[in-house]
């Protein structure tokens, strides 16, 4: 039986840390604002761009002034996204492994929808991926089930056949949300909030996700 695998992006497929922090750096600096560390923008990253930006900003920040922020962090990171951004070990392996068994390969990022078809057709992956769905394809994002909900929809696929693979809480709770299965990766942005929302499988990369799904 086809199984639903449904990914995050950042920190699960790809590695964008360092895109992520230049293009949040970026625009600080616009804004007149010294750089974040890098490890506090990684911090920053899951709930989707205007959650990052706004925390990027600092709790004094106007929201005229974190729109206009948001707006150019848009603008900026889309033209720079994959500067330096690369797939994790073994994730074309084992997405191909799984796209070639007949599984069902979606990605459900709150990333812009934009810039993650980019990425993902940079990195030669939407061949083997039948729907990518980012933060503004729905009204609500991640962790609310909205998405998990439309691809199971979409393939008539069961809620027990259908995987959620993320590095953080975000995707544990969505995954939990929609009465699916949660699969968390270690070697991700946030492993540490996967402790507050434990997952089905925790795996240390992804080939030992596709070695569980194909029952090796």
């Amino acid at each position: 039986m086809s199984s639903l695998l449904i990914f995050d992006l950042d920190g699960t497929l790809i590695d964008s840390r360092l895109d992520l922090a230049n293009a949040v750096n970026a625009t600080r600096a616009e804004m007149g604002r010294s750089p974040l560390e890098h490890s506090v923008v990684f911090s920053y990253v899951g709930n989707g761009a205007p959650v990052l930006i706004r925390k990027a900003m600092g709790p004094e920040a106007s929201d005229e002034e974190v729109q206009r922020a948001l707006d150019y962090f848009i603008r900026y990171y889309h033209d720079h996204a994959v500067d330096e951004t690369v797939l994790y070990p073994g994730v074309r392996e084992s997405l191909d492994e799984l796209y070639a068994a007949g599984m069902k390969l979606a990605v459900l990022t709150n990333k812009p929808i934009r810039i993650s078809e980019k990425i993902m057709e940079t990195m030669g992956l939407t061949p083997m991926l039948f729907r990518i769905y980012g933060g503004n394809s729905f009204e609500q994002k991640k962790p609310h089930p909205v998405g998990i909900d439309a691809l199971r929809d979409e393939t008539g696929i069961v809620a027990q056949q259908t995987w959620m693979v993320g590095d953080s809480i975000v995707d544990m709770q969505t995954a939990r949300n929609a009465g699916v299965k949660a699969c968390g990766v270690t070697y991700g942005f946030q492993p540490e909030t996967l402790a507050e929302c434990p997952p089905d499988l925790l795996v240390d990369r992804m080939e030992d996700f596709a070695a569980r799904i194909l029952g090796r």
